[in-house]
């Protein structure tokens, strides 16, 4: 028998048992779909979050009352209690900083509420921010322009809005110089920003920049700011930034040596790493799991190929009485286990792109194909099927021909 045939017979027999063939393919199919689906979401959000959401330049870095990045409880409680970040703080890093190309600041209250005409949003992220803050994030205008120093000096009450702001409240309209109510308070439109779209469901052009000034004025003196920088380069230029707005700030708020800052310092490479290590340890999770149905699947394709042994013990005897050697049927079963095996990768490899794609589609999660996720996992399902189908395979050609022309059922 050559492979063709076997790869035939083994179809023909996939087909003539449907429902014993999906129940049998279950688990691989659940278990390929599975390593599909996490490596197209760990390689889509990879990208996104290096691109989007810790988009910070590798010549940037923040300092933060508390660390964004904060892991315990613990550890946000006891930041909670240092003081606050003030425009004092962000002034003397500016004058100190010889080794930073730009320095800003910026502060932030996620629960705005914006209202035009009869129409209002809510959940508005209103940025209160310095002009130098547009550089070091890179923020993009449609139109209008920027915020600059005059609005700050003279606590200006003018706004960049996002695009959900102008869809949602004046769709059809120009946005620029019209008025909006900003909590209460009314502010003139001199720019939308570029749309950014939606990361996990959650848009990100939501939002309203203003003056820090003015939302200091509106808000209150009471938040901490954050205090932006960003190097004349990597590497040693950014070290010696950081270094010396660490300096003036321990020098401020009277850090004594060798006790650790009461602040936090991060840069681009800090939330990636943080989201590395996330990523890793749910991609780790995920493959256990779908480890554990390849092998409860490979346990059934083997109970089925021992089943399939049996019925057809006549069929083997008769081979081996027509001169099928040993090596003939135990690759003629191999063969079959193997492509029961394929046929779960090929569907488990389609189930976990559609689930994949399906998820972008209604919830924004970013994902990517990779090709050798999908090589890994029909590599995958290959070796699950010579794996499990070898001891049926072996049972197969052991098998006296005598002894299995008698056989009954």
């Amino acid at each position: 028998m050559n492979i063709t045939e076997a790869i035939r017979i083994a179809l023909q027999s996939l087909w003539a048992n449907k429902l014993r063939s999906a129940l049998t393919l279950l688990g691989v199919v659940i278990g390929v779909a599975a390593v599909i689906a996490v490596v197209t979401f760990v390689s889509g959000i990879n990208g996104y979050v290096a691109e989007k959401i810790f988009r910070l330049g590798a010549d940037v870095f923040i300092i933060s009352k508390v660390s964004p990045v904060v892991m315990n409880m613990d550890e946000f409680l006891e930041g909670q209690k240092r003081k606050d970040l003030t425009m004092e703080d962000y002034q003397a890093v500016l004058e100190a900083c010889r080794h930073c190309k730009e320095v800003g600041a910026s502060v932030t209250t996620n629960s705005g509420h914006v209202k035009y005409a009869e129409q209002s949003i809510t959940d508005t992220r209103v940025i209160g921010m310095t002009p130098s803050m547009a550089p070091i994030y890179d923020l993009d205008l449609s139109e209008g322009r920027m915020i600059n120093e005059a609005d700050v000096q003279n606590n200006a009450l003018v706004g960049i809005i996002g695009t959900d702001i102008v869809e949602n409240l004046m769709p059809g309209r120009d946005p620029m110089n019209r008025d909006i109510r900003v909590d209460g308070r009314d502010y003139r439109i001199i720019g939308v920003g570029t749309k950014q779209g939606k990361t996990l469901g959650q848009s990100r052009d939501n939002y309203v920049y203003i003056p820090i000034s003015s939302w200091q004025r509106q808000y209150g003196f009471h938040n901490s700011i954050r205090i932006s920088g960003k190097a004349y380069g990597v590497g040693a230029n950014l070290d010696s930034a950081i270094d010396e707005a660490r300096a003036v700030l321990r020098a401020r708020r009277h850090d004594l040596p060798g006790k650790p800052d009461t602040f936090a310092s991060e840069t681009n490479l800090n939330f990636l790493s943080l989201w590395a290590n996330l990523s890793q340890t749910f991609f780790i999770a995920m493959i256990a799991i779908a480890a554990i149905a390849l092998v409860v699947g490979g346990i059934v394709i083997m109970n089925i190929m021992l089943v399939s042994v049996t019925e057809r013990t006549r069929e083997i005897g008769i081979r081996k009485a027509m001169g099928a050697r040993r090596i003939d049927v135990r690759t003629q079963f191999l063969i079959e286990a193997v492509t029961l095996a394929v046929v779960g990768g090929v569907v488990g490899v389609l189930l976990g792109v559609t689930i994949a794609k399906l998820v972008t589609i209604l919830v924004g999660m970013p994902s990517s194909i990779k090709l050798w996720a999908v090589a890994a996992g029909m590599a995958v399902a290959t070796s699950v099927g010579i794996f499990f189908g070898v001891y049926p395979a072996t049972q197969a050609a052991k098998l006296d021909p005598i002894a299995a022309l008698r056989f009954e059922l």
